[in-house]
């Protein structure tokens, strides 16, 4: 806690917002909801909405405590569109996606009226979003083409890549996968400097594999997107896939795929070097190649309250 009040007191929004990731599962009750009001008092000082979004969701889901209309009241108040615009991706963060999609048609009609191509690119891009949660992929394509049209007019590369690469995830969805496969290589030199587009692409490719049951290859795509998202915002998306892709091998007591690829992540990552070791070990323990003692002191090594919480969840797994 002393680490997340350090960085609020430095005014360091992003900090803040990656330790409340990181931290908040080691928090009581009371000490997320003092660090919270903290954190949003701050976002609200620097202006940081994305910061504002994260400590109103974290209210809304861990704490039952609701301070969206707040931000509604935020968003009448303004009328600004990135206000609006925050609320519209809150509501989505919160499974509302019908109102979501109320919201982003009502900012496209406001920036179309204003002509501000950049807003209205960015509001397709969410919208599209939107309708691929919802398994409505032939609209979230469309909608995905015609941010990529505003980008390319803008001469956007950064963004039309990325516009790019989930145009081609999508089309995956659609049951294209060679398509979708082909898509992705094509774009792949042209993303080879940027890491978290270069990770964006090989989370592509991870999905793809896990869908065809080719764990070796999603594993391998992980650790590429890992290597490639450290030290930016998207590590946390990299990491999480690979929690997932473990998680299903565990459900599917493929512990073998497990603990013989661990060792390349523990090499990659030595950071984290106990914590893959302790995924290895719960793996062999799971087939019986390790006794419970030494798995015990293996795990004792791992001193993060997150991690072992994830090793607990993975020695639970079951169909």
């Amino acid at each position: 806690m002393e680490e997340i009040l350090k960085a609020i007191e430095e005014k360091d929004c992003r900090k803040v917002a990656n330790l409340l990731y990181y931290k908040m599962d080691e928090l009581s009750d009371e000490e997320l909801g003092e660090v919270l009001k903290k954190a949003g008092d701050l976002a609200l000082e620097c202006n940081n909405l994305e910061l504002y979004k994260l400590v109103v969701y974290y209210y809304h889901e861990l704490l039952g405590i609701d301070k969206i209309g707040e931000f509604e009241k935020m968003a009448e108040e303004t009328e600004s569109f990135e206000v609006k615009f925050e609320l519209a991706d809150l509501y989505y963060l919160i499974g509302e996606l019908e109102k979501s999609l109320e919201l982003h048609r009502s900012l496209l009609e406001e920036e179309a009226e204003k002509g501000n191509k950049e807003n209205i690119a960015k509001v397709y891009y969410n919208m599209a979003l939107i309708h691929e949660e919802l398994q409505e992929f032939e609209k979230a394509k469309e909608l995905m083409e015609k941010a990529e049209e505003i980008y390319r007019e803008l001469g956007d590369e950064k963004d039309l890549l990325h516009v790019a690469i989930y145009k081609a995830y999508v089309t995956f969805e659609m049951g294209e996968t060679y398509r979708a496969k082909a898509m992705l290589a094509e774009l792949l030199p042209k993303v080879l400097d940027d890491k978290r587009l270069l990770s964006e692409l090989h989370l592509s490719y991870e999905e793809i594999f896990e869908e065809d049951d080719n764990y070796e290859a999603a594993l391998q795509e992980c650790l590429y997107a890992m290597v490639h998202a450290r030290e930016t915002e998207y590590y946390d998306v990299a990491f999480d896939a690979l929690i997932d892709v473990i998680w299903q091998l565990f459900l599917d007591d493929d512990f073998e795929t497990v603990y013989l690829n661990m060792d390349m992540f523990a090499g990659a990552f030595p950071e984290l070097g106990d914590f893959f070791n302790g995924v290895k070990a719960l793996a062999l323990y799971k087939d019986g190649k390790m006794e419970e003692e030494e798995l015990g002191e293996i795990m004792e090594k791992v001193k993060e309250r997150r991690l072992l919480d994830l090793l607990e969840l993975l020695g639970e797994a079951e169909l």
